[in-house]
């Protein structure tokens, strides 16, 4: 299911030969191509979609390619892109100062072709091995975080409630010690889920954990983890409205697709306060199918939308009666879409509720 990523190359020049040439140099050699003639509609298109390298004209009308490169590595969004320069000019105070300014390489025109791509793919290369690296160590990160603080703080709360259920047993005291038989299911509960979505990631990080792409029924698959999670809204009186009242036949793992669900709606439950709903409906279209699980719960910042599949952001928030969360499950539910040709997002308004939609593959006929 998954593909290889074709790098993606911006080429500035103000000569449309050059474009043209470059363009279909590089095309022919696999790469993903987008050009622009100036600095100004360069930064426009780093800003729509940014390129995995620059290729760099110096010399061009009105911003040049020195400006274009230092508003580049002045913004964090933009800074860590390769930059090659390309340039007719020799002199080493300019090759010195477009290094200055944080260019990766220098090649002078008229170049030499074989010379040009072996260069584009040992920075492409580089660039990847470092995004790779970011990605490993966030994944650590994570990992001990999960370890020394969010798997900590449940195991505490059973180890308390058990010595203090003890207690009141030998008091006789039911009421006190139903109250702490159920603090330490809660806590376990929370235990056995955290630890399922950490085996299960790191499984995939692994590749040990692959689809098994089948044709399945989502109505039965819907119900089962509605059913699941009724009792938990009965018990924080929200509203749980399963509206998959149609066959929908699609691609996908089935144990995979639950875990998403199960992920995805306990986060719409947690973060939902009393007398609140949540639903689960889908959309259909020729190709897929767009689950919805909603909430007009407490919603998200904005600014954080971007970061809650972001393995490097760990977005943790307390439920509305303090449940507690690490970030991993919906980095989880990402990994298991994406594995199984699908795409995941959220919209949201703080203090109206959230949307997260997830896609599954509709079954080929």
């Amino acid at each position: 299911m998954e593909t290889v990523k074709k790098p993606l190359i911006l080429i500035v020049d103000d000569t449309p030969l050059n474009l043209q040439m470059l363009g279909n140099i590089l095309y022919n050699k696999g790469y993903s191509i987008s050009t622009s003639s100036s600095g100004a509609h360069a930064l426009q298109s780093v800003n729509r979609q940014p390129p995995d390298l620059i290729l760099l004209d110096i010399q061009m009308p009105g911003m040049d390619g020195f400006e274009v490169c230092k508003i580049l590595k002045s913004d964090a969004a933009t800074k860590d892109i390769p930059v090659i320069f390309l340039s007719a000019m020799t002199e080493i105070e300019k090759v010195v100062s477009g290094f200055e300014l944080g260019a990766v390489d220098y090649i002078t025109k008229p170049f030499n072709i074989n010379e040009l791509l072996a260069r584009i793919a040992t920075h492409i290369e580089l660039k990847f091995a470092r995004e790779k690296l970011v990605e490993l160590n966030a994944t650590k990160d994570m990992f001990f975080s999960i370890i020394s603080h969010d798997l900590r703080n449940p195991l505490s709360a059973i180890l308390l409630s058990s010595e203090l259920l003890q207690i009141y047993i030998e008091k006789k005291d039911n009421e006190k010690s139903l109250k702490f038989a159920r603090n330490i299911q809660v806590s376990a509960l929370s235990v056995n889920k955290l630890l399922e979505n950490l085996i299960g990631w790191s499984q995939v990080q692994t590749g040990k954990l692959l689809p098994k792409i089948e044709n399945h029924n989502l109505k039965p698959i819907v119900n089962e983890v509605s059913l699941l999670f009724n009792e938990i809204a009965i018990n924080k009186s929200i509203t749980l409205i399963n509206n998959f009242i149609s066959d929908v036949y699609v691609d996908c793992d089935l144990e995979m697709t639950k875990t998403i669900l199960r992920n995805l709606v306990s986060n719409a439950l947690k973060f939902t306060d009393r007398e609140g709903i949540v639903s689960i409906s889908c959309v259909e279209n020729e190709i897929e199918i767009e689950v919805h699980i909603s909430d007009n719960g407490v919603g998200i910042d904005p600014q954080n939308i971007k970061y809650l599949f972001a393995i490097d952001k760990n977005i943790s928030t307390p439920g509305t009666l303090n449940e507690k969360g690490t970030g991993l499950g919906l980095l989880f539910c990402k990994e298991l879409v994406e594995k199984q040709g699908g795409r995941i997002w959220a919209e949201s308004e703080t203090g109206k509720g959230s949307v997260f939609t997830f896609t599954i593959p509709l079954v080929k006929e």
